[in-house]
C-alpha cells in the first residue's frame, strides 16, 4: 500500500442519481485508504444519493450547476488536499487499484495518472458501440495532437497539486476528461496512464452518458483546445487544404486553354480566386494567433518562475 503519512490525499467522487452504488464506493475507498478522506460532489441527484453517501461516511458537497465539468471545477476549487483521487461514483471502477494510480504521482513520476480501462474492457462491462467510439475518439485526439493515448475518457484518475493549480476547467460536461488531458500537455504537465480492471455497472445502476451528444461536445472540444494551443498547426491544414484546391483549380483552367480539360472556365476561376486568397488569410491568422500564444507561453513561464 502506498504510505498517506506525508503527502495528504483526498477521494472525490463525482456522483448524480447513484443511489444504487454510492455507498458501496465510498466503504471500498474508506476501507482501502482508510486514513483518507472521502468527499462526495453530489450533482443535484433526486434519489437520496447525498444521504447515503454520508451514511457510509463520506464528507457531502453540493454542487448545483448540472454537469460533470461543473463538479471537477468544484473539486479542484474546494479540496486543499496535495493529491486527489478522481473516481466515478458508479462502482464500474475497483478501489483496489487506487494504489497503482497514487504511485506514479507521489514519486513525483507523473502531475496526472490516468486509469487505463481499454485493455482490460469486455463487451460485458464496456458496450462494443462505446469500445468502438472510445477508440474512434481517442485515435482523432492522438492524431489532433500528435500523442499516444489509449483512454482519454476514462473516469478514474489522480491529480497532483501541481496539477490542479495549473489547469483550468473551462467545461461543463463529459467532455471535461478530454479537456483536463489536453490542457496537461499544453502546460507540460507529466500524464501516465495506468493499466486498471474495468467492471459492468450493477443492472439498477443506469449510465448517464448520451454517446452522440456528448462525442460531438467532445470532438468539438479536442478542435476548440488545437485552435488555442496549436493555432499555426490548425490553419496551417486549412491553408494548405484551400491551396490545393485553388492550385489545382488552377492548372485545370490552363488545361483548358489546350483544350484538355472539359470542366467550365467560370466554375475553375471562381474556386482558384476564392481558395488561393483565403488560403493565404488562413495563413495569416495561424502565424499571428502563434505569435500571441507564444508571448502568452512567455508570461506564463515568467510568472511561474517568480512564484
Amino acid at each position: 500500500m502506498v504510505s498517506t503519512k506525508i503527502t495528504k490525499i483526498a477521494v472525490a467522487i463525482p456522483c448524480y442519481n447513484e443511489a444504487a452504488t454510492i455507498a458501496k464506493v465510498v466503504r471500498d475507498f474508506r476501507k482501502v485508504l482508510p486514513k483518507v478522506k472521502v468527499y462526495v460532489f453530489d450533482n443535484n441527484s433526486a434519489d437520496g444519493s447525498a444521504a447515503l453517501a454520508q451514511l457510509a461516511g463520506a464528507r457531502v458537497r453540493c454542487v448545483f450547476p448540472q454537469g460533470k465539468g461543473h463538479v471537477l471545477r468544484a473539486v479542484f476549487d474546494e479540496l486543499r488536499e496535495d493529491v486527489i483521487v478522481l473516481v466515478d461514483g458508479d462502482d464500474t471502477y475497483p478501489a483496489e487499484g487506487v494504489n497503482a494510480l497514487l504511485a506514479p504521482v507521489l514519486s513525483g513520476a507523473a502531475d496526472m495518472a490516468v486509469g487505463e480501462r481499454m485493455g482490460n474492457a469486455s463487451d460485458a462491462s464496456m458496450k462494443p458501440l462505446h469500445q468502438f467510439g472510445n477508440r474512434l475518439f481517442v485515435a482523432f485526439v492522438n492524431r489532433l495532437f500528435n500523442v499516444k493515448f489509449h483512454d482519454i475518457l476514462s473516469g478514474y484518475r489522480v491529480f497532483n497539486r501541481r496539477f490542479i493549480e495549473s489547469v483550468p476547467v473551462l467545461t461543463g460536461g463529459f467532455e471535461v476528461e478530454t479537456e483536463i488531458t489536453l490542457q496537461a500537455l499544453a502546460e507540460g504537465l507529466r500524464v501516465v496512464e495506468v493499466p486498471i480492471n474495468y467492471r459492468s455497472r450493477p443492472r439498477n445502476s443506469q449510465s448517464k452518458l448520451r454517446p452522440l451528444a456528448d462525442g460531438y461536445r467532445i470532438v468539438l472540444t479536442a478542435a476548440i483546445l488545437l485552435r488555442d494551443h496549436h493555432p499555426l498547426r490548425l490553419f496551417g491544414w486549412v491553408a494548405s487544404v484551400l491551396g490545393i484546391l485553388g492550385f489545382g483549380a488552377g492548372v485545370l483552367r490552363l488545361l483548358n486553354y489546350f483544350n484538355q480539360s472539359s470542366l467550365p472556365d467560370s466554375l475553375l476561376s471562381g474556386i482558384a480566386l476564392l481558395c488561393l486568397p483565403m488560403g493565404f488569410i488562413a495563413l495569416g491568422i495561424g502565424l499571428t494567433l502563434n505569435a500571441i500564444n507564444t508571448r502568452f507561453q512567455e508570461i506564463k513561464n515568467f510568472l511561474r518562475r517568480s512564484r
